[in-house]
């Protein structure tokens, strides 16, 4: 890689950067950010026999919470759920159920098949 390769990654690095935080501004000693959302409306405009009615649609622009920013739910919250038990017997009773009701060349993708559904529905039972 020539210096020239470099330098012109580094400045269009650097020049992308600005652009995430476009919209942020900060004005004395606070910063302040918006965040928009383009909101689909639509309007039925009832009509008459010799006007008949018709839809009116329409964007507009709605001011959001931004993620992540003065939200109520920002603790992490950790999922401790394992659910390692009910994969195993899920899995072992899924296969044994596609071993029982499959005949000949089926049995192939049937134990295979039975063996992940059952882990997923064990999954699900023991709190997954």
């Amino acid at each position: 890689m020539n210096c020239k390769s470099l330098m012109f990654s580094i400045v269009l690095i650097c020049t992308g950067t600005q652009s995430i935080v476009a919209d942020e501004y900060q004005r004395g000693y606070s910063s302040s950010r918006t965040c928009t959302r383009n909101e689909y409306r639509e309007e039925y405009i009832p009509g008459t026999r010799m006007d008949p009615g018709y839809v009116k649609k329409w964007e507009e622009t709605v001011e959001v919470p931004c993620p992540g920013v003065g939200s109520v739910n920002s603790n992490n919250e950790f999922d401790n759920n394992d659910c390692s038990e009910g994969k195993i017997a899920g899995g072992i009773l899924g296969a044994g159920f596609a071993t029982a009701i499959s005949r000949g060349k089926d049995r192939w993708w049937a134990i295979p098949a039975g063996l992940v559904g059952g882990s997923m529905v064990g999954c699900q039972i023991d709190g997954g």
